[in-house]
């Protein structure tokens, strides 16, 4: 016989965007779920069609290749996440550059084929990157880049970003509770998992360890906010014995080394997946920029630990009740 307290879900999803979107509801909470998640993942669909840089018929690949010559016009809620870019690149001093594109392409990563360009490919996309070469026209929506080769891309807040428009869409059509995920490294909840109860106010979201494939290592209370989780684990790429992950520090132009994941827990996903693949750049000491003390972000750092296979867990800005280390060995604090 079942509880009062068992919790059951509806989970509707799609691939899309590289990776798996899935809408979760409370079972029976929601008459007409599935259908208003359905009309969430095509909304996904839809986004994807306009952001992608794969497709030469997007609107942000159309911007990528005419801006350099002139003022482009961008629609409304697109210029909208571009100043949000350009505010988060001021926010975390380059540790998160929307307009690295060049340095992706250049790694090999815009293919997902890792590769080391030479010294002078380096320097060239070097000097095509950065949100300082966009210029913005507030008045007339309008951007346009100062100088060629600049590339938008944006894998590190293109899916944060549709998830937040799927939240939007969700409250319209007065859903109560309902968690949103994107390969379950970008995450935004509404809501609580189960019935309302004053214990149970949150969805809880485990995090992967790093080290260790299959393994918990720690579970956030999500309670209406956002999570964005970055690493390397699963793109990556071996040259001459040495990993090199996805990830690039768009101020040396090389991959980031030292960091084993960057979480950050947020309003939005869109700010929750900027600011960990940021974090995930600026190491440790880019916690206090990232999750200031005292403001409404948190954020967890996982770098290798001292002792062999072990890992050390930093944490800045976090509620305790709201996060529990999985037990076990090899989990330093």
């Amino acid at each position: 016989m079942q509880g009062e307290n068992d919790v059951h879900t509806l989970v509707v999803g799609r691939e899309a965007m590289a990776c798996r979107f899935e809408v979760v509801f409370n079972a029976g909470e929601v008459p007409d779920a599935t259908a208003i998640a359905v009309d969430c993942l095509d909304l996904v669909d839809e986004i994807e069609n306009r952001i992608t840089v794969y497709r030469d018929t997007s609107e942000l690949a159309r911007i990528n290749a005419t801006a350099a010559s002139g003022w482009q016009p961008v629609e409304g809620d697109l210029f909208d996440l571009l100043l949000q870019a350009r505010e988060l690149y001021d926010r975390t001093a380059g540790g998160f550059d929307m307009a690295a594109g060049a340095l992706v392409r250049t790694w090999g990563f815009l293919r997902r084929q890792g590769r080391t360009p030479t010294a002078e490919e380096l320097t060239q996309a070097r000097a095509a990157a950065g949100m300082q070469w966009v210029e913005f026209d507030h008045e007339g929506r309008r951007v346009r880049f100062t100088r060629p080769g600049v590339e938008l891309n944006p894998g590190a807040i293109g899916k944060g970003w549709a998830i937040d428009r799927v939240i939007d869409l969700l409250r319209e059509r007065n859903v109560p509770s309902a968690l949103v995920h994107g390969g379950a490294s970008s995450v935004r909840a509404i809501g609580a998992q189960g019935q309302p109860l004053p214990e149970r106010r949150a969805w809880p979201v485990g995090l992967r360890h790093p080290l260790r494939p299959g393994r918990r290592l720690a579970t956030v209370q999500l309670e209406n906010k956002a999570l964005g989780t970055s690493g390397s684990g699963t793109q990556f790429f071996i040259d001459r014995g040495r990993r090199l992950g996805h990830i690039i520090d768009p101020r040396t132009g090389v991959p980031a080394e030292g960091v084993l994941s960057a979480t950050v827990v947020a309003a939005t996903a869109a700010e929750a997946d900027s600011l960990s693949t940021a974090l995930y750049v600026l190491g440790p000491a880019g916690l206090s920029r990232v999750a200031p003390p005292g403001g409404t972000t948190s954020a967890i750092l996982v770098m290798p630990g001292e002792a062999a296979g072990a890992v050390r867990v930093l944490t800045a800005n976090l509620d305790a009740a709201a996060f529990a280390i999985e037990p076990g060995e090899g989990v330093e604090t």
